[in-house]
């Protein structure tokens, strides 16, 4: 009699008898089924698969007086049919059978069930195969014939292996589902955070309104208009938010012109407008270090550029110019032109069109200007209404707050 014991890849021990031993199945091992630890493992189901008769019976035995839920199969293909209408613990396979092989089946189940336990079962006395079988993702491998304490104890290892990943995988989701609710707490505080922001935003507006009467209703008016044109121009919701922000806060350096240059009802000196030209750069200046503006700080500062490089502060031309300010550049003559002044009234949206259309390419992005010209003045009537008579509807930073327009 000889005994070997092979560690396989797992760092499992595979127990080789050469056959007629008195260690081979069919021995009554006393010890293990004086274990018989029923209550924990009661539930648990096994299938097992062998085209031998007596095998599946004195395997399917001794499982059941320990407390399994045993079902055979006597082939690969009956195997997968089983598998097919049936969940398992675990499945102890023969590799060699007439119909079909346990490899196809233990292909198939770590393909579909990689955490469901294989056990494979063979008479071939071969290391080689063994080492196939674990690679292929088998958890352990029995040669015939086999202890019956050995069968116990393997399947034992083998569901509690299962538990084990079980209970990681719950673990992870478990985890996952934590990590996601605090994903969803954090994004709201951060939507309530940027809300609170934009509430601020929109009080300075309100102060600048009332420090420069001429832009009354200016600053809310300009934001809807640039939204809308971005919006048909497909720019992406987080985009216009930053370019809504701009738009809203373009004149926010005026804040910090003298009152006597801002107020002044004539025409201002050449020094005069060399200071009120100074707004841009201010405006930048004062939200630039805020990392909330960054991005709404270069459409402040470009408001001011002329597509052809005649603009100012520094005399950007084409595309240099951010894309928000060239959006913002149309918006603002839109509503300069609509909305009435102390040097004449407010003219006609068709009036609008036409002087925007005139100065494309030069003052203006033709871009931008092509996709004013596809917007019906319909919507530009909606949104100086709703501005102007403060519908609850209508909030400055919301996109939901602003008609989308009509595709061209």
């Amino acid at each position: 009699m000889w005994q070997a014991k092979i560690i396989g890849e797992h760092g499992l021990a595979l127990n080789l008898a050469r056959p007629g031993t008195p260690d081979h199945a069919g021995s009554l091992s006393t010890d293990a089924e004086a274990r018989p630890d029923s209550r924990r493992r009661k539930a648990a189901r096994i299938l097992i698969v062998d085209d031998e008769a007596h095998i599946r019976s004195m395997m399917g035995a001794t499982l059941e007086r320990h407390g399994y839920d045993v079902q055979m199969a006597a082939s690969g293909n009956e195997a997968l049919e089983t598998l097919d209408q049936n969940t398992f613990d675990l499945v102890l396979t023969d590799i060699v059978m007439q119909d079909g092989n346990g490899i196809a089946v233990l292909d198939r189940i770590h393909a579909q069930q990689p955490q469901l336990p294989v056990v494979m079962v063979s008479a071939v006395h071969d290391i080689s195969v063994a080492i196939d079988a674990m690679r292929r993702g088998a958890y352990d491998y029995l040669l015939k014939p086999f202890e019956r304490e050995h069968l116990v104890n393997t399947v034992q290892r083998a569901l509690e292996h299962r538990q084990l990943l079980q209970e990681n995988h719950n673990y992870q989701e478990n985890l996952e589902q934590v990590v996601r609710a605090r994903t969803e707490m954090l994004r709201q505080a951060m939507e309530n955070l940027e809300h609170s922001y934009d509430v601020t935003l929109e009080a300075l507006g309100d102060a600048l309104d009332l420090k420069d009467s001429e832009t009354e209703g200016h600053s809310k008016r300009v934001t809807a208009y640039t939204i809308a044109l971005a919006r048909a121009m497909g720019i992406s919701p987080a985009e216009i938010k930053v370019i809504a922000r701009g738009a809203f806060l373009h004149d926010i350096g005026k804040m910090a012109i003298p009152d006597e240059i801002l107020r002044k009802p004539g025409k201002l000196t050449t020094k005069e407008q060399e200071i009120m030209r100074e707004h841009s750069s201010r405006g930048y200046h004062m939200l630039r270090k805020i990392p909330f503006l960054a991005g709404a700080a270069e459409i402040v500062f470009s408001h001011q550029e002329h597509y052809d490089g005649s603009g100012y502060p520094s005399g950007l031309r084409g595309s240099d110019i951010p894309i928000g300010a060239r959006i913002f550049a149309v918006a603002d003559t839109l509503d300069a032109i609509t909305s009435d002044r102390p040097y004449r009234k407010a003219r006609s949206f068709d009036v609008a069109r036409e002087e925007i259309l005139r100065c494309s390419g030069t003052q203006f992005d033709p871009a931008v200007v092509e996709v004013l010209l596809k917007i019906s003045n319909e919507l530009w009537f909606e949104l100086r209404s709703e501005i102007t008579n403060q519908n609850k509807r209508y909030s400055t930073f919301e996109l939901t707050g602003i008609p989308r327009p009509p595709q061209p």
